[in-house]
């Protein structure tokens, strides 16, 4: 008796798992149409989809009853002072000096072809993948259509998911798809839609790999960058030291200015660097990562191309102050401070109320970006509260109160 009620139980345990596996499997076939229009042969997507589950350990999925599982990229859940560590820009600094000589040749005619710095691409491939060191977790097929199927983007995933199977329709190899949480490919860590618009074969052997190939992995980075708006010639940013009472909460970038104008409202560049007359007539904004603590940045266009490479402030800081390292340059002039980082859902409550007041119009999403930042500025203002445009435990429970 005890047996059959422990079977019992066991079946009972077991039975949303199958129906939930049945209905992946149901909605696997229902993409085989547009696999079809996309070139996709019956053979290639039968062998990508045979046996294939759902991840259902991924993050930024929407599961019925099930509690959302928040993405934890390094960008998104870690303080600047963090994620920006000079243990990191030292070696990885030290790695891509030796990669600037090895692959002289090859950056010269990346940056000739697409305007974009060998330094810039090289910072990219080292915040990416370690320089190729760092090993792709996830099967992308399975990550991809897991996204598809039940995460918060179905509709971006989908088509994600389609072309990565068009990927291996035109031969690449199922081992080489590999990839992040959310379905990066190769050193320089592309979507399968990005590969199709920017993927260059650069060494000419016929075949864009940017699993294998390091001139075609960097001098598709660079095309995207070029694509993306990247303008030859021009700093992605300039650190500055930010004047006494400078209004954090103007930190937009929809506030920009000649960076003449800035140094004449007191702004300093880093070691006095002195500016030619073009980059004085550069526009920049304001960006101060940690409010009014650490080290404050006027940001050229290049910053905000950067960003669209990877959507994270912290991540464009990385990459261009690595690439600034890389050619030589000097660590942030001002420290970052030793801040703690509020809860994703603190932050998210932060922005909902901020939200309410009319003060924040972006997306809920737990992350402490430059317009959340903005935000709280003005709340503070608004409160007459100190105004250093950072979130924390304090402000938020005046919020409450």
């Amino acid at each position: 008796m005890i047996r059959f009620v422990l079977a019992v139980m066991l079946c009972l345990a077991a039975a949303p798992s199958f129906a939930a596996d049945a209905a992946f499997q149901q909605w696997l076939q229902s993409t085989w149409p547009d696999a079809q229009a996309l070139g996709v042969s019956r053979a290639t997507f039968d062998a990508a989809t045979q046996n294939l589950e759902p991840d259902l350990s991924l993050p930024d999925l929407a599961i019925p009853g099930r509690p959302e599982k928040q993405p934890q990229q390094a960008e998104f859940v870690q303080t600047p002072g963090q994620y920006l560590r000079e243990a990191s820009f030292d070696r990885l600094a030290a790695r891509g000096k030796q990669l600037a000589v090895q692959y002289r040749d090859t950056l010269a005619r990346i940056e000739k072809t697409f305007g974009v710095p060998g330094n810039v691409v090289l910072a990219i491939w080292a915040r990416e993948t370690d320089y190729g060191g760092y090993a792709l977790p996830l099967d992308a097929i399975r990550t991809l259509a897991t996204q598809a199927y039940v995460g918060k983007r179905k509709d971006f995933f989908r088509n994600e998911f389609l072309t990565a199977l068009k990927m291996l329709q035109d031969g690449t190899p199922r081992a080489d798809m590999r990839s992040s949480w959310g379905g990066a490919l190769g050193l320089t860590q592309f979507l399968p839609s990005e590969y199709y618009k920017h993927a260059v074969d650069f060494d000419g052997d016929g075949r864009a790999d940017i699993w294998h190939s390091v001139p075609d992995a960097l001098a598709s980075a660079a095309k995207q960058l070029a694509g993306k708006g990247w303008r030859k010639g021009e700093r992605w940013a300039y650190e500055v030291r930010a004047p006494q009472g400078a209004d954090c909460s103007r930190g937009v970038p929809e506030i920009a200015r000649p960076i003449r104008e800035w140094i004449r409202r007191g702004f300093v560049p880093a070691y006095d660097r002195k500016l030619g007359v073009r980059e004085l007539a550069l526009k920049a904004s304001l960006l101060q990562p940690e409010g009014s603590y650490g080290p404050a940045f006027l940001t050229t266009k290049n910053y905000y191309v950067i960003k669209d490479y990877n959507f994270s402030d912290l991540y464009v800081l990385f990459v261009g102050h690595l690439s600034d390292r890389i050619a030589g340059g000097k660590p942030f002039e001002t420290p970052w401070s030793k801040n703690a980082q509020l809860k994703t859902s603190e932050v998210e409550l932060m922005q909902q109320k901020l939200a309410a007041l009319g003060l924040y119009q972006d997306k809920i999403d737990g992350k402490a970006g430059l317009l959340t930042r903005a935000a709280l500025g003005a709340y503070q203002k608004a409160n007459r509260l100190t105004v250093d445009c950072w979130p924390t435990a304090t402000v938020l429970d005046h919020m409450r109160r």
